[in-house]
């Protein structure tokens, strides 16, 4: 995008309003995720969306914003506290959440007028996560295609299980069909069920529909448009595509290996050998950040809580549903490290030379994310009755947008939900768009320090 508007310029006033253009698209973003929450959460506070007593204020606020930032996280349980009306809002929230707000606009106006304005496009880009100007369109009618096809195949096949395997209502069936397809594409987590998967912990035809829609979902549009073009030639996958696909791969390989024997005389017990390898396997795809589960999260033991804390660190990819630091971020501080402990000058990937730039701001991406869990768990831990390892994994729940939780989230009081609500917000704008502000911020100097090193460790 940087190099999209080099060229001359006529004078400081040019420079300046090109620099506003830059800046303008994260705001629009920002304002279009508040626009959203607010609305949601005047319609959630609206009798009718409620099965009981209209829901307060904090409810209200605190669902409309886990909702819109597809985290999951709930203060009242979905399928009794709010009504079929309530339930199509919260559907309605976590789409257009999950779809971006500003790619849905830039959509709507694509419809209209058949072109993109400049600004336009710059906040398209900035919610699809995009690189170039002039591939915009075609990424806005791909998450078009890619949202509609991924969502109708999964609820297709959900609804068929739970009509024919179940024996609901086809009203009903198509209704959880559609429901947790979109909540499972958009990485949300909202299930019509008060024990989220549970029930349905040994049932392939309900989980592994499920988890492929998290996967896909996951990706990142990028990824996946590019997976689908070249599809016969990956080897002209770019660097971004190769990283996301195996560090994917590696991670939910690894993540079910550590689920299957960290549980499997614990929560994984009561469980035949097959049903415990699907669990394991929903469990290590879960935390990418979806939000369902098939076992109870709250026994788990502490190592595995501290397990799914790091694959929920970490996420998914850039310009997916998912939050976390994201998977580029972390496979580049990997190969740094592996780099510097071989004594490497340069270092690369899939024979590319990873930009020193990219690699700083790897680093501040990732620690700006561990401050924004230390800080609120500090908080939070200081003035709740929760241990640090229960108030750790709601809070890196909610900054990663996942929606998990050891039970303690409708439990903690006002202030600290409040907290939560933040995080979840800031969660879902995401640490690429504060990596994206950074390479949009990077200036060219004319002179250099002399150079020097402190001793390090």
């Amino acid at each position: 995008m940087r190099g999209s508007f080099d060229g001359p310029t006529t004078g400081g006033r040019e420079t300046s309003s090109i620099s506003n253009l830059r800046r303008r698209p994260f705001q629009l973003v920002a304002a279009g995720f508040a626009l959203a929450v607010g609305v949601g959460t005047l319609l959630l506070l609206s009798p009718a969306a409620s099965s009981g007593p209209a829901a307060s204020p904090l409810t209200a606020l605190f669902t409309a914003t886990s909702a819109v930032c597809v985290t999951g996280l709930v203060v009242v349980d979905t399928p009794t506290a709010w009504s079929p009306f309530g339930q199509v809002v919260i559907l309605l929230l976590i789409q257009v959440g999950g779809f971006g707000i500003m790619t849905m606009a830039s959509l709507l106006g694509l419809l209209l007028s058949r072109r993109l304005g400049l600004q336009t496009r710059l906040a398209a880009a900035t919610s699809a996560r995009t690189v170039g100007l002039g591939d915009v369109r075609g990424v806005l009618l791909g998450v078009a295609r890619t949202t509609l096809v991924v969502e109708g195949l999964t609820a297709l096949v959900l609804t068929a299980r739970w009509a024919l395997g179940y024996g609901e209502p086809i009203g009903r069936a198509l209704w959880f069909g559609v429901f947790h397809a979109v909540s499972a594409f958009n990485n949300a987590g909202f299930a019509l069920f008060s024990d989220s998967l549970i029930g349905f912990a040994s049932d392939p035809w309900i989980c592994v529909p499920l988890t492929a829609a998290v996967i896909v979902g996951g990706l990142g549009f990028p990824v996946i448009l590019e997976i689908w073009r070249q599809h016969r030639r990956p080897s002209r996958w770019s660097l971004h595509s190769k990283i996301t696909v195996l560090t994917t791969g590696a991670l939910l390989l690894l993540g079910t290996l550590f689920f299957l024997v960290a549980e499997w005389s614990n929560t994984l017990a009561g469980l035949s050998p097959g049903g415990r390898l699907l669990a394991g396997w929903t469990q290590s795809v879960m935390p990418r950040t979806a939000g369902f589960n098939s076992i109870d999260t709250g026994q788990l033991h502490e190592g595995t809580l501290l397990g799914t804390d790091i694959l929920m660190f970490i996420g998914g990819g850039s310009a997916s549903t998912a939050g976390g630091i994201k998977l580029t971020t972390f496979a580049v501080l990997l190969v740094v490290i592996w780099s510097e402990v071989r004594g490497d000058p340069d270092v690369s990937m899939f024979d590319r030379r990873i930009a020193a730039s990219a690699q700083r701001q790897a680093v501040s991406v990732a620690l700006v994310g561990v401050a924004v869990v230390i800080v609120p768990t500090v908080a939070i831990s200081l003035t709740s009755p929760f241990g640090i390892s229960d108030v750790l994994f709601e809070v890196i729940s909610a900054s990663a947008t996942v929606g998990l939780s050891t039970g303690i989230t409708a439990e903690l009081g006002p202030v600290h939900q409040l907290i939560l609500v933040v995080l979840m917000f800031l969660g879902r704008l995401g640490p690429i768009t504060f990596a994206t502000a950074l390479a949009l911020r990077e200036r060219q100097r004319f002179f250099r320090y002399p150079e020097s090193a402190p001793i390090i460790g």
